[in-house]
């Protein structure tokens, strides 16, 4: 049985959800609790490079094999990080998981539900969150977002990834099936409309919900 909380942060492409994900991190290790930081694709050694075809522009992938993929680094992000920390008592926060899958592969790809379930369920071994903050934005604010922020990295110029080139319309699905996710399982998943909030206000709703869980 875990011992830790396990807590995920989703949304489609420059919603701010890696930004939260560091502002959550220095929150609770401010409250004296030992945690654990990852994100996926890449949260392990084998991840990286998952993740580097993933989002590599410079070799075609087939819809299946990008969800295998992610079933891949899942199923070792899970056995090698997520769940010895959990194990260990620690507070895990993932800048994505299961929820992205589902909202990227079923939502976006039109992949069939089924297929995409059952490889989400292997491959985390049926391990769910405790609590998952959904930071909700419309694509047309928050993709240009995504795409400025890719081609500019720390002063060094990145290429835009594979999932920032898809057009608006497949990103529009992704939060759309975003939202269902989050309307079928309310218990779990916290919407958070960020599209008129700034970062701190945005920070602020994470952190009172946390708070409640955590003291």
């Amino acid at each position: 049985m875990n011992k830790g909380l396990f807590i995920t942060l989703e949304g489609t492409e420059g919603c701010g959800k890696s930004t939260q994900a560091r502002l959550l991190e220095k929150y609770i290790k401010g409250l004296g609790k030992k945690v654990v930081s990852s994100l996926e694709p890449g949260g392990t050694k084998t991840g990286r490079q998952i993740r580097n075809i993933l989002l590599s522009t410079q070799e075609p992938l087939s819809q299946n094999a990008e969800l295998f993929l992610f079933a891949a680094d899942r199923a070792q992000h899970t056995s090698e990080v997520i769940v010895p920390a959990l194990e260990a008592g620690s507070v895990v926060i993932c800048d994505r998981y299961i929820d992205s899958t589902t909202a990227y592969q079923i939502g976006g790809r039109k992949l069939p539900e089924e297929l995409v379930r059952y490889l989400n369920a292997v491959s985390s071994g049926g391990l769910m969150p405790d609590v998952t903050f959904l930071l909700d934005v419309s694509p047309a604010v928050s993709l240009p977002r995504a795409i400025a922020a890719s081609s500019l990295d720390g002063g060094k110029i990145k290429k835009v990834d594979r999932f920032e080139k898809e057009k608006i319309a497949f990103h529009e699905d992704v939060r759309k099936a975003y939202l269902e996710i989050a309307a079928a399982d309310t218990q779990r998943v916290r919407v958070i409309n960020t599209e008129k909030m700034d970062v701190s206000a945005v920070h602020e709703e994470i952190k009172r919900t946390i708070k409640e869980m955590i003291t």
